[in-house]
C-alpha cells in the first residue's frame, strides 16, 4: 500500500501537493535493522528538501516490509513479491518516483546531515552532470572507495594479483578504485558506486532504467557507462558524505575459506562482469575471464609446492576455479543472464 504523505520541507504534506525535488529510492532484502536506521537517517537529512522516499521490499522473511509500514507512514512502500535483484528493484521505484532527481541509497548506508540537500544543489548548478556520489566512509570514519575507474581486464589483474591493495598511492597500482586520489578534492570520473547515487531523471530518460540483466553488481557501472554516452558527466562530491556498513562486511582476508554466502556472491559477481565484458567490450570477456582464472591456477600450482602450509589456499584457488567456470557457462560466455532469483 502507497503511503499518502511526501517530506516537503521537513513536513508531512499530501502526495501530489508539491513539486518534488527528490525520490529517494531504497532496496531491501531482510534488512530490517540497518533499514530502521537508514530511514531515520533519511527522513532527519531532507528538512529543507521536497522529497519522497520508496522502500523497495525483494520478499524479505524478516518483516522488514511490515516495519517500515509501520513505523514510517510517510514512506512509499513497494512489496515485491520475489527477490528481483539490485536492478529490478530499482526499476520498478523509478516507474512510481516524481522526484526530479533520484538518490539510491543501500540500506546499509546512512546519510549524514546536510548530505541530500548539497548534492541536489550540486546538480542543479551543473545541467552536465548525469549522476553523483558520495564521499562513502566506514562506522569508524575510515574512507571506501568512492570515485573509480571503468572495469578493464588490465584493472582486474592489479585488483585480483593483490597489486593494487599492495601499491595503494601508485597512479598505476591504484587506478582501478583511484586510491592515490586526495577524497576531500571533487572529480569527474568513470562511475560511483550505489551505496549513494544521485541520478538525473532526464538523463536516465535518455539512456533508460537500469539494465535488470544484472542480479547484483556491475548495474551501477554499465549505468554510469551509458550516461556518458549520452554526453553526462559523472561527478564525485566529497563534501557530501555517507556512512556506508558494506564496505566493512566484505573486507578481504588472506587465506580465508570462502563461506556460504561469500560463495555465492562471488558466483555473482562473476555473472555480471563476464555479463558487462560481452555487452560492452565483446570477446574482452573471454580475455577477462581467462586472466583471473590463470592466476589462480598459477596461485593454486604455487601453493600446492607449500605443502599443509598452502592448504588452505589451494582450496580457495580450487574453488574459485570452479566458480569462474561455473558463471562462464551459466551466462554462456557473458551472453545470456540465468533467471532471476540468481
Amino acid at each position: 500500500m502507497q503511503a499518502e504523505h511526501v517530506l516537503v520541507n521537513g513536513a508531512f504534506a499530501a502526495r501530489g501537493t508539491a513539486a518534488l525535488d527528490v525520490s529517494v529510492v531504497i532496496v531491501s532484502y531482510n534488512t530490517q535493522a540497518v533499514l530502521r536506521k537508514c530511514l531515520d537517517h533519511v527522513t532527519r537529512g531532507l528538512e529543507l528538501v521536497r522529497a519522497e522516499v520508496i522502500v523497495v521490499d525483494n520478499s524479505s522473511i524478516d518483516g522488514s516490509a511490515e516495519m517500515v509500514a509501520r513505523e514510517f507512514s510517510h514512506v512509499r512502500l513497494i512489496r515485491s513479491c520475489e527477490n528481483l535483484g539490485f536492478a529490478a528493484a530499482n526499476n520498478l521505484a523509478f516507474e512510481a518516483a516524481s522526484g526530479r532527481y533520484l538518490v539510491l541509497l543501500n540500506s546499509d548506508a546512512f546519510v549524514v546531515p546536510d548530505a541530500i540537500r548539497l548534492a541536489l544543489s550540486h546538480m542543479d548548478r551543473d545541467p552536465g552532470i548525469g549522476a553523483g556520489g558520495a564521499r562513502l566512509v566506514g562506522t569508524d570514519g575510515s574512507w571506501q572507495p568512492s570515485i573509480r575507474s571503468f572495469p578493464s581486464v588490465l584493472n582486474g589483474i592489479l585488483t585480483f594479483t593483490g597489486l593494487a591493495g599492495r601499491y595503494p598511492k601508485s597512479r598505476f597500482f591504484g587506478r582501478a578504485d583511484r586510491t592515490w586520489a586526495d577524497p576531500a578534492v571533487p572529480a569527474s570520473t568513470d562511475w560511483v558506486p550505489g551505496a549513494f547515487t544521485i541520478i538525473r531523471k532526464k538523463a536516465l530518460e535518455k539512456t533508460g532504467p537500469f539494465d535488470h540483466s544484472f542480479f547484483l553488481y556491475y548495474e551501477e557501472v554499465d549505468l554510469c557507462l551509458r550516461l556518458q554516452r549520452a554526453g553526462y558527466e559523472i561527478r564525485y562530491f566529497p563534501d557530501v558524505v555517507v556512512v556506508h556498513i558494506g564496505g566493512e562486511s566484505s573486507k578481504q582476508q588472506e587465506g580465508l575459506k570462502l563461506s556460504k554466502t561469500g560463495k555465492q556472491l562471488t558466483l555473482w559477481r562473476l555473472r555480471s562482469e563476464f555479463l558487462y565484458f560481452r555487452k560492452h567490450h565483446g570477446e574482452k570477456a573471454r580475455l577477462a575471464m581467462w586472466s583471473e582464472r590463470t592466476w589462480h591456477f598459477l596461485r593454486l600450482a604455487r601453493n600446492i609446492c607449500r605443502g599443509e602450509a598452502g592448504r588452505l589456499k589451494v582450496d580457495e584457488s580450487r574453488l574459485l576455479i570452479k566458480l569462474i567456470d561455473q558463471a562462464w557457462d551459466e551466462t554462456r560466455g557473458g551472453r545470456l543472464a540465468p533467471p532471476r532469483p540468481w
